[in-house]
């Protein structure tokens, strides 16, 4: 059974990301300088412009680089940036074909603990230390991907009933909150810079 996902705060869109681990990782790679829900409805849109209903690693890999960037760039953009994006993600595409078979589950299945888990995602093209703590922490508290060690690896954002990040969205309200946490880290950032 497929989780019960609410990032892109669109029924078709999370329903994609509730059962295609590609499409999760596509849409947390896309979670950068634009809203949660833009990022994370990318991943049904590009499969709906490529014609599917669902993204295959493979096929995006393998795709014409220009072409693909049209995908993205084609209005409504999938993103701010839907060039430099559409590399990204075809990188990514490229690394899961590579070291994994084109299967983007199999990056967390069999990880032996948390630590491991969050080494193989910061191997991941495009995903940071933070980027990878945080869907890491969205694979445990959302998808079930629980290996020992999982919040402690996840850091603060493994924490139970934390409204950081992508991990803790369950709906609007917790969307809200969300984003009061990220505005409020932003202010002190400012005041400490202002010091």
């Amino acid at each position: 059974m497929s989780p019960d996902i609410h990032l892109a705060q669109r029924p078709e869109a999370d329903e994609l990301l509730g059962r295609s681990p590609l499409a999760a990782l596509v849409g947390m790679l896309l979670d950068q300088q634009v809203p949660m829900e833009w990022a994370f409805s990318g991943p049904y849109t590009i499969a709906q412009r490529m014609g599917g209903d669902d993204l295959d690693a493979g096929r995006i890999a393998a795709y014409d680089p220009e072409a693909f960037a049209e995908v993205l760039k084609e209005k409504p953009a999938v993103h701010r940036y839907p060039g430099n994006m559409a590399k990204r993600v075809q990188a990514l595409c490229r690394y899961l074909v590579d070291e994994y078979d084109g299967d983007a589950a199999a990056v967390w299945h069999g990880a032996a603990n948390g630590a491991e888990l969050l080494a193989r995602l910061q191997a991941l093209p495009g995903f940071g230390e933070q980027k990878a703590r945080i869907f890491l922490a969205l694979l445990g508290k959302q998808y079930g991907v629980r290996p020992a060690g999982w919040r402690e690896a996840a850091g603060p954002y493994g924490e139970q009933g934390a409204y950081r990040s992508a991990a803790d969205i369950t709906g609007p309200e917790s969307l809200a909150r969300v984003r009061a946490h990220k505005q409020e880290m932003k202010r002190a950032t400012k005041t400490a810079k202002s010091r």
